[in-house]
């Protein structure tokens, strides 16, 4: 297997080689440094002033003028808490810390339960379903969209404006593709803009009035300005929601499919599925790594990085270190507990989400089992793989499943 396609198509393998190496190695194919061993990616992860997260997504001036031109007369584009750094990072990460509570996941607990409910009864009569378009993303998605406070119509533009944003941003798409994406992107930032005006004058108990209120103090009307960040927060919040958690409701699924006699286990004794969440996350994450890129020359692991250097923190190979975890290349939901796993990262960056998707992971570990424990792929179903912008990120977009 060719060096480029190994990073694609087995990425565990070449994290083991990896690992193997006196710390991150270079990676031609991705023109990228790669961190593999735990202690390594803890330490970068710790280290944002070296390791930036700023310029690491993107953004509208890296299109091409025609393609830009579809974005024209939409607000948003702008810095979100993923790609800043220091006071700026901190100031659009206060909120979502403020939002996403353990009082207020609770409170929502009800609801992901419903949901998770109510999509089963839907399809439970068919005996199969396509489990990423039929389950995994309509539970993500109405999980967010309830939380941030969207009406039913406005969640469905947003996962439409999504995955055009992902066209526009990621895919290797010709001009005439990214340009209708382009558009459709535009008219989901038209809509958190509305969403956002609405909010200003008629303050909710939710989390986009939240996000709006610390970001802008205050009840005046939102200038020009004020309108960009706040949507582009917006529309960060809500891509967020939906393109970590269907993916990763997706892979869990997969692999407790895959390991039959640990989903019988599972359907047997309920009480294991907190810790099938966790080996989920640890076993195959979808968000393989996070991208960072060095601020000046730095030494990492005894490896000397140039400055300006892209740098893939892989939390997948962090997971399978068998410096701290026992059997690494075995799923196995008996497994204790550590809290090592890196899936949500670490540091000041790490996901204010992870505790929502445990929630809606075990809403959706609780009503499968009960409803429908004879659950399995379908035949020659192996699970349908994205490539993206970081290697083998997990995208899984396809899994077909019968009972």
């Amino acid at each position: 297997m060719a060096e480029s396609d190994i990073w694609f198509q087995d990425p565990y393998a070449a994290f083991a080689h990896g690992r193997e190496e006196r710390g991150p190695v270079f990676a031609p194919a991705l023109n990228a440094w790669v961190v593999t061993r735990h202690g390594d990616v803890l330490e970068a992860l710790r280290r944002a002033d070296d390791f930036s997260s700023a310029n690491t997504l993107p953004m509208d001036e890296d299109l091409s003028p025609t393609v830009r031109a579809g974005l024209a007369g939409s607000v948003g584009g702008g810095r979100v808490v993923v790609n800043s750094d220091g006071a700026d990072h901190r100031r659009y990460r206060a909120p979502l810390l403020a939002g996403l509570t353990a009082a207020r996941i609770e409170a929502v607990a009800p609801f992901i339960a419903e949901q998770a409910r109510d999509l089963v009864d839907g399809f439970a009569a068919a005996g199969r379903i396509e489990f990423v378009g039929g389950f995994a993303g309509p539970l993500a998605a109405a999980v967010i969209g309830r939380l941030i406070g969207m009406e039913q119509d406005e969640i469905g533009q947003a996962v439409h404006g999504t995955y055009q944003a992902l066209s526009l941003h990621f895919l290797p798409v010709g001009e005439p593709e990214k340009l209708a994406a382009a558009q459709g992107f535009a008219a989901m930032r038209s809509m958190f803009d509305d969403y956002a005006r609405r909010r200003r004058a008629e303050p909710r108990d939710d989390l986009g009035t939240t996000l709006i209120s610390a970001l802008v103090p205050g009840d005046g009307e939102l200038t020009a300005q004020e309108r960009h960040e706040v949507v582009s927060n917006l529309q960060n919040l809500f891509i967020a929601g939906l393109i970590t958690t269907t993916p990763l409701l997706g892979t869990m699924v997969l692999n407790l499919l895959r390991h039959r006699d640990q989903w019988e286990s599972l359907c047997a004794k309920p009480e294991l599925i907190p810790g099938a969440v966790e080996e989920a996350l640890r076993y195959d994450t979808s968000m393989q790594s996070v991208r960072r890129v060095t601020t000046a020359p730095v030494t990492l692991g005894g490896v000397e990085i140039p400055a300006g250097a892209t740098v893939l923190v892989a939390l997948a190979s962090a997971n399978r270190d068998p410096a701290v975890h026992d059997r690494p290349d075995e799923f196995d939901i008996t497994r204790p507990v550590s809290g090592r796993q890196l899936s949500f990262g670490h540091g000041p960056h790490a996901c204010v989400g992870a505790q929502l998707f445990r929630e809606e992971a075990k809403a959706a570990l609780r009503v499968l089992t009960e409803r429908l424990p004879g659950l399995r792929l379908a035949p020659q179903e192996a699970g349908t793989m994205g490539r993206s912008v970081i290697p083998r990120d997990g995208s899984l977009h396809v899994l077909n499943l019968v009972w």
